[in-house]
């Protein structure tokens, strides 16, 4: 554990070499706020609890690499990890890190089987079960995530960082999962423009992703968060992420981080229509590189599959995550149109 402590390479370690955290691993660190207890369960999945007389301490999950090729969340959560195995940074909260599909990130692609942000809330175990190493790993995952916040008292959050396939007229925005009754947090949209977020999809169904699975079975403040575009590990340029990485740091260091926005500032969206690809023979009809947000007038044609055309439904409704080549039964696209947030809690 010294050469961990020392070097602070979890990451590194969890993919060259899994079978040191095959079995968990609790340790302690010292720094100058006083003790940290680290807690290591498998690899790519370690949690820090700062001995603090904190008040109103936070459990804080931080998850990367849903998708193995979307790199620059990953390097921002390696190098916090880093920073605080090696005492760069003293934390104030309870943060659990999550590096999500290791073996995909081994060979640059999203997964390696299956879509693993469509594996949540139970979705890994239906249909044939625990059949690849994504559907295990999500409820590994799951389970981490229940582990960490059932077990520590205090408010719940849950970013999962990611970046998209394609460039974005709106190039950081997020995705805020479906709450059934309960209402959006205008303190949570400020977190989010701190990190330089100022574009929100308000989801309006139940979903298989993990911020959902989050924000449902846990009431946590849950969001899947695309910060930008796909890029190989070592070319991102990490400048663009300055933001949400400051604000990240002062979410787990300060003891009462909190921002504030004006709602004006921000671009609502509501999800308008789910298409999923219910066939072989399904296209979208737009060029590869449109990028996200694109909208279009009402009654353009989208996508089609044999008997099938999905067309805009309102004037300038917009596509975001398109792709068409996902397997049958999963979304190929989104489509959203403008909205406003009437009531907020703070």
């Amino acid at each position: 554990m010294q050469q961990l402590i020392d070097s602070g390479n979890f990451l590194a370690l969890s993919r060259r070499s899994p079978s040191l955290f095959s079995t968990p691993i609790t340790f302690e660190l010292q720094n100058s706020s006083g003790v940290v207890r680290v807690v290591i369960t498998a690899p790519g999945i370690i949690s820090f609890y700062p001995q603090t007389d904190t008040p109103n301490k936070k459990n804080v999950v931080l998850s990367c690499g849903v998708h193995g090729n979307e790199t620059a969340p990953i390097e921002i959560c390696d190098e916090l990890v880093q920073h605080i195995l090696t005492g760069k940074l003293t934390l104030s909260h309870n943060v659990l890190f999550l590096f999500g599909n290791l073996p995909a990130m081994d060979i640059a692609e999203r997964f390696v089987e299956e879509n693993m942000n469509r594996l949540f809330s139970g979705a890994h175990s239906k249909g044939e079960g625990l059949v690849n190493s994504e559907r295990k790993r999500a409820k590994a995952l799951e389970d981490a995530v229940a582990n960490f916040f059932n077990e520590n008292s205090g408010e719940r959050f849950h970013y999962d960082l990611h970046t998209a396939i394609r460039a974005s007229k709106n190039e950081k925005f997020a995705v805020y999962p479906f709450l059934h009754e309960r209402k959006h947090s205008k303190g949570q949209l400020a977190f989010l423009a701190a990190c330089g977020v100022k574009t929100i999809l308000l989801s309006e169904s139940a979903t298989t992703t993990f911020s959902y699975y989050s924000s449902y079975y846990h009431n946590a403040h849950a969001f899947t968060v695309e910060l930008g575009k796909v890029q190989p590990f070592g070319h991102n340029d990490m400048a663009r992420f300055a933001d949400a990485k400051a604000a990240l740091i002062s979410l787990i260091t300060e003891e009462d981080y909190a921002p504030t926005v004006e709602i004006e500032e921000l671009d609502i969206y509501r999800v308008n229509q789910v298409i999923n690809r219910q066939e072989e023979q399904f296209s979208l009809h737009f060029d590869d590189d449109t990028p996200n947000f694109t909208d279009y007038a009402k009654g353009t044609v989208l996508a089609s599959e044999p008997n099938t055309r999905y067309i805009a439904q309102e004037d300038g409704e917009a596509i975001v995550f398109p792709n068409a080549k996902v397997a049958i039964g999963q979304r190929a696209l989104l489509t959203v149109v403008p909205t406003t947030l009437e009531s907020l809690d703070a």
